[in-house]
């Protein structure tokens, strides 16, 4: 067998290997999102019996895969429903819980027939016609069978209370208590003044005459 013989049957053996492999791969695609109750943009005016999501393919099911979600957002971030999902062929569902009107996301994630994960976004509007009664959200993504986290109200905020400025005791007779202490402080300012002024004052002149005269009558 000559050189080229050989190299074209080694290209020949090894199509015949890849050949089988490009076209399994092929065949098992990840699945894609073809519907969805809501759908994207939608604006409901009636709560569906369930939300959910279909593919183009079956999903894969496995006892004990944890890669299946169904999750209602609201706009504030808080989450509705009670987390158990039920998936059937290439669809999967969950029963409907929404809160009040407004702004919201359908968030799911499903393992597609190869075994990969799939996972998308739905946004949409809730705007009931009627009076609806508005589900509790929860604070945390629930999960099937365990109680969920509720969405903590929030903390009305209040102004401090403007504390008046304490007034000064007052006496018995209504005047204050530094209105006495600055009188009491003038009298006795006033009190040393005169005193000191007594006593460096000059003796009195009629008072001497008075004492000659009578020193002389003697």
């Amino acid at each position: 067998m000559t050189k080229n013989r050989a190299a074209l049957a080694a290209i020949a053996i090894t199509a015949a290997i890849v050949a089988p492999v490009g076209f399994a791969t092929a065949a098992v695609a990840h699945n894609e999102l073809v519907a969805s109750t809501p759908a994207a943009g939608e604006t409901l005016t009636e709560l569906p019996d369930r939300f959910s999501i279909t593919t183009n393919e079956d999903l894969l099911v496995v006892p004990g895969t944890q890669g299946f979600a169904l999750q209602i957002q609201d706009a504030a971030g808080s989450y509705y429903g009670d987390g158990c999902v039920q998936v059937e062929g290439p669809t999967m569902s969950a029963d409907a819980a929404l809160g009040a009107p407004g702004e919201y996301t359908m968030l799911w994630q499903a393992v597609s027939e190869d075994g990969h994960s799939v996972d998308g976004a739905i946004p949409f509007t809730w705007a009931p016609s009627g009076e609806v009664e508005a589900s509790a959200g929860s604070a945390t993504p629930p999960v099937c069978g365990e109680a969920a986290t509720p969405t903590p109200a929030p903390v009305a905020t209040q102004a401090p209370a403007t504390r008046e400025p304490s007034a000064p005791p007052a006496t018995a007779s209504g005047i204050d208590a530094s209105t006495v202490l600055w009188i009491g402080g003038a009298l006795l300012l006033a009190g040393i003044a005169i005193a000191i002024a007594i006593v460096r004052a000059p003796p009195n002149r009629e008072l001497r005459t008075s004492r000659s005269t009578r020193r002389r009558d003697v």
